[in-house]
This record gives structure tokens, C-alpha cells and sequence, in this order.
């Protein structure tokens, strides 16, 4: 009788510890997917940013010298991720491409002119930055006007703003729901355990010695679960980049490392304050309550 009792509970705790892992990985892996989701985003918001072309039109009698050190004093600035010199004559030829028909027969003159193409970093894309740039370049005696697309700047900026604040909640409520998740299913596993808790209790155990081999099993399960999750977020990036290579999900593994990084800590941290809060719980409960 005793022999088939000790296996019913034995069973009943593998039961809550298996549940627990499950809980853990699922919630975990979800917010794997939240996170790549949103590294993606970013990588192209980016991209799109950094296609943002400042364009310094020259006057058709400055001085090659006077473009290369333009040039150069742009291509050296941090913010700046490339500068390219577009002459009259391409112009002409891009737009006789672009247009099916060389307009230079209609004019007889080019009257484009030469210009230098500056593309930012992403994060320097906004309109104080390129005014600044473009007020700087007015200066030059040998630069007659600064153009860049101000609409689309302020639109994406703004769509930027928009959704990084939507990311920010859902992220707080896939943290609320993670922690509700897991702390329920830890609970119930330290509640099959609240006569022991209450026994070591009474022969004079203190309430940390207690509390530690509970918080230490259940960190052990925490991480266990967290590299499940981290595990299946892996088989989704490899589907997906092999299915929808453009995503470039593969391109970034630092920022992809950092995030599996803080799905670990994030295991651990929530089961170890969900163990202590469900520890504390039955510890400060009397013995005749242990029973409802």
C-alpha cells in the first residue's frame, strides 16, 4: 500500500515538474519570437533609413579639388555611412533610363548639375541631423542647393516612434503573462511539497535553509526550459531564413545572441521569484491550513 502510494506521489511530482518545464519553455519561446520579431523590425526600419539620400547640388564651375574635400570631410563623419559623386553627365544618362527618352535632344543642354549623394546611419536619419548637414553645406561658396525627401524622413520617424511605443506593450503584457504562467504552474508544484516545507519547519529549520534547495531545483528547471524555448526559436530561424532568405534573420548574431542571452536570465529570474513568493506562502500558513 505504502509502495503504491510513494509512486502515485512520484509520479504527481514528475507530473508538476514536467508542467513546469513546459510552461517555461512555451512562454519563453513566445517571447523569442516577440524579440526576433522586433529585431527584425529594426533591421528594416534601418535599412530603409540608411536609403535616405541627402543631395548637395554643385555649381558647374567648382574646382574637383573643392568636391574631393567635401567629399572626404563627409566621409569621414561618423554619422555619415557613405558619400557618392554623381556627375552632370550621369545624371542625364539615369534619367534619359528612367524616362525612356533622352531629354537632352529637346533642351540642347544638360542643365543638371553635378551633386554629391550622402547616405546617414540609421539612427543620425532624422530632420535636425540633416538640417544640420545641410546647413553646413550651404556655406560652401561652391554649393548652390541641399535637397532630401523632409515628408518621408518625418513619416518614418514617426511610424518608428509609433511602433516601438506598441512594442513596448505587448511586451509588457507577454512579461505579465509569463509570470503568471510560470508562477502558477511552480506553485502547484511546491504545494505537493507544503507538508515537508511545514515539517522542516517545525524540527527548527529556518525559513531560508527551507526556501534554498526549492529556489536552486526550480532555477534548474527555469534554465532547462528557457533552452527548450531557446532550442525551438532556432529551428524557427533556420525555417524561416531557409524558407524567406530576404529576412536576413541569420545576418545578425550578436543581437540574436544577446536575446537568447536575456531568455535565459529571464528564466531564471522569474522562477526564482516565483518560488520564493510560493515558498513564503506556505511557510507563513499554520498547520491545519495546509489541509484546504
Amino acid at each position: 500500500m505504502g509502495s503504491t502510494f510513494e509512486k502515485h506521489q512520484k509520479r504527481r511530482l514528475i507530473s508538476s515538474y514536467f508542467s513546469v518545464v513546459i510552461s517555461i519553455s512555451l512562454v519563453l519561446f513566445l517571447l523569442g519570437i516577440l524579440g526576433i520579431l522586433v529585431l527584425n523590425a529594426k533591421h528594416i526600419s534601418d535599412e530603409f533609413k540608411e536609403k535616405v539620400v541627402l543631395t548637395i547640388y554643385l555649381e558647374d564651375e567648382t574646382k574637383p579639388i573643392e568636391i574631393n574635400q567635401l567629399k572626404k570631410s563627409l566621409s569621414v563623419a561618423s554619422y555619415v555611412k557613405q558619400t557618392r559623386f554623381i556627375s552632370k553627365d550621369e545624371a542625364a544618362t539615369f534619367m534619359a533610363a528612367e524616362y525612356g527618352k533622352d531629354f537632352l535632344d529637346d533642351v540642347g543642354y544638360n542643365p543638371l548639375k553635378n551633386s554629391l549623394e550622402v547616405n546617414l546611419l540609421a539612427p543620425y536619419v532624422t530632420a535636425k541631423r540633416l538640417d544640420s548637414i545641410s546647413e553646413k553645406a550651404l556655406q560652401k561658396n561652391f554649393v548652390e542647393d541641399v535637397k532630401y525627401d523632409k515628408d518621408l524622413v518625418s513619416l518614418m520617424n514617426s511610424n518608428v516612434k509609433r511602433l516601438g511605443f506598441w512594442i513596448l506593450v505587448i511586451s509588457g503584457i507577454f512579461a505579465i503573462i509569463a509570470m503568471l504562467l510560470i508562477n502558477s504552474s511552480i506553485r502547484l508544484a511546491v504545494y505537493s511539497k507544503r507538508f515537508s516545507i511545514k515539517t522542516m519547519q517545525m524540527v527548527g529549520a529556518t525559513k531560508q535553509f527551507i526556501r534554498r534547495p526549492f529556489v536552486l531545483h526550480n532555477i534548474r528547471l527555469g534554465v532547462l526550459g528557457a533552452l527548450v524555448g531557446i532550442g525551438a526559436n532556432c529551428l524557427l530561424i533556420y525555417y524561416l531564413n531557409t524558407s524567406f532568405p530576404e529576412l536576413k534573420l541569420i545576418d545578425y548574431p550578436i543581437e540574436l545572441g544577446i536575446l537568447f542571452m536575456c531568455i535565459l536570465g529571464i528564466g531564471i529570474v522569474i522562477t526564482w521569484i516565483s518560488t520564493h513568493l510560493a515558498t513564503q506562502r506556505f511557510l507563513n500558513l499554520k498547520t491545519d491550513q495546509l489541509y484546504y
